[in-house]
């Protein structure tokens, strides 16, 4: 395997170091690619992979794992931390969705390859070395620059009913102001999928977007780490919790997209109710007057959980998920 770690895995203690990926390019031709990673061990126990960056231009995740790094001590769990809090980190260097080096969506090149690019390389290294040795994995998301969030934590509707009631049980543990059983509209390659096939028990979130973070988003990180932390038996003491509000993505009618190119006139706001038919929308032409705008309809009932950012649309951009509120 082309990737090593430069920190033992499995041994007690603390670990800071790099997974190296061999990276041959015109300014370095003997070059690599250097993906921080800690090891935080003491003893037999549960082991929790935690990761941030998988889409570069996601903030919360590596704020909060890069001080879980820095102030968590042996001492402090049972078992096992992996942290990596920049797990694509030619894109998170660039400030990019997608890697900069081969063009690749990490979290649509999994399993990866031991031979193709070096987000492939990243990902197999990921799926056959870290995710077997995990008992519950973590991988933070936010909106990034294209998109906006309610922050919510995630798990999946699975075939395995007893897997599925385990990521419901630790999405509840995390604790975020909003949990949401997701459906993904489109799941194949993703680090989530990955898991789960695995057998894994796995929480993902949305905490925010517009390319940042806040005060108020990295402090949910922080406070889900720690109460995913207790939930999976790790650390002793008593969870942060607080009321959240529990929405599903029963179908893809939860989803709206623009069907027309233009200026995007939001008629809601994120945490609006709406009933199918309502207009969520509009589109006004961006390169004429004179011209009536389009207008983008709810094709359900429910909240407004998540919004495009940037002013201008494509067709076939996101604009709008509404999820189904729980009572």
């Amino acid at each position: 395997m082309s990737i090593v770690a430069t920190i033992p895995l499995d041994t007690d203690g603390t670990h800071h170091g790099f997974l190296k990926l061999p990276h041959s390019r015109d300014d370095s031709a003997w070059g690599s690619v250097m993906v921080p990673i800690t090891v935080i061990q003491n003893g037999t126990g549960p082991t929790a992979l935690l990761t941030g960056a998988n889409h570069g231009d996601e903030y919360e995740g590596p704020i909060a794992l890069l001080e879980l790094a820095l102030t968590l001590k042996p001492n402090d769990i049972t078992g096992s931390v992996i942290i990596l809090p920049m797990m694509n980190l030619p894109a998170f260097a660039a400030g990019t969705r997608c890697s900069p080096i081969d063009g690749a969506n990490m979290n649509r090149s999994f399993p990866g390859r031991a031979d193709g690019t070096a987000t492939q390389k990243l990902c197999h290294y990921i799926a056959t070395t870290l995710v077997p040795q995990a008992d519950i994995v973590l991988d933070f998301h936010s909106g990034g620059s294209t998109l906006d969030f309610l922050p919510f934590a995630a798990a999946h509707i699975l075939e395995d009913k007893a897997q599925e009631a385990a990521c419901m049980a630790a999405m509840q543990a995390f604790n975020a102001p909003y949990s949401i059983r997701m459906l993904e509209i489109d799941n194949v390659g993703m680090f989530d999928t990955e898991v789960e096939c695995q057998g894994k028990v796995f929480v993902t979130t949305e905490l925010g977007g517009g390319g940042t973070a806040t005060p108020y988003t990295t402090q949910i990180a922080r406070k889900g780490i720690r109460n995913l932390l207790i939930h999976a038996g790790i650390i002793d003491g008593a969870p942060e919790v607080a009321e959240t509000v529990q929405l599903d993505m029963p179908d893809d009618t939860c989803f709206t997209f623009a069907e027309h190119a233009g200026l995007i006139d939001y008629h809601v706001a994120l945490g609006d109710r709406v009933v199918e038919g309502q207009i969520i929308a509009r589109i006004w032409p961006a390169d004429r007057t004179g011209v009536a705008p389009v207008a983008c309809h709810a094709r359900c009932s429910g909240m407004v959980t998540a919004r495009h950012v940037p002013g201008l649309v494509k067709m076939g951009d996101f604009i709008s998920l509404i999820a189904v509120e729980h009572t």
